[in-house]
């Protein structure tokens, strides 16, 4: 079992990454690829899942991202390929938030996620789950990384992040961090 990997990224898609380390290349599936640059070395924490017909890696940029998505597929009916969206869409407070909270419809908005997965994911790890720090920062969190995903660079998202209205809602406040980020 692999705990984390440190190299250079040498290619980007859509769903992973390719890390170099001692002349391998490893194909790494994580949340938010566009969150990696090439060329960059990096410590990406893994999950190495295992089947009778393939072998997996799974990573991620934070070890708290990494024991979320282990709580994840642990819940019934819930694999790692549907587990890697919701990390990517949502924030570690978001989601912990909202299944303390049963909130079906903010997890419902992730793909493949219907009533009874949601009912299932808030009866698997209600409690579990620790929300850190303050809740209406997720909202941010979530700004923060959809900005990230669509390519744009850490010091300019931060400062047009602090200017946004954060009495709106997250696609509210995504918008008017692009207009923002466009002037």
């Amino acid at each position: 079992m692999y705990s984390y990997i440190i190299g250079k990224v040498m290619d980007i898609t859509s769903n992973s990454i390719t890390i170099e380390n001692n002349g391998i290349g490893y194909l790494i599936y994580v949340p938010n690829p566009y969150a990696f640059k090439e060329n960059e070395e990096i410590k990406v924490y893994l999950y190495q899942h295992l089947r009778e017909d393939e072998m997996t890696l799974f990573g991620f940029k934070t070890g708290d991202e990494k024991e979320l998505f282990l709580k994840l597929i642990d819940v019934k009916g819930l694999g790692p390929k549907m587990a890697l969206p919701i990390i990517a869409m949502g924030s570690i407070n978001g989601i912990a938030d909202a299944i303390q909270r049963e909130n079906i419809l903010y997890l419902k908005k992730f793909p493949k996620i219907g009533d009874k997965l949601a009912k299932q994911m808030i009866l698997d790890l209600k409690g579990k789950l620790i929300v850190t720090g303050d809740i209406s920062g997720s909202q941010t969190d979530e700004v923060y990384e959809a900005l990230i995903a669509l390519g744009y660079k850490d010091k300019d998202i931060k400062n047009v992040i602090s200017r946004v209205n954060k009495e709106n809602n997250v696609e509210d406040q995504i918008k008017e961090a692009l207009r923002l980020m466009i002037k």
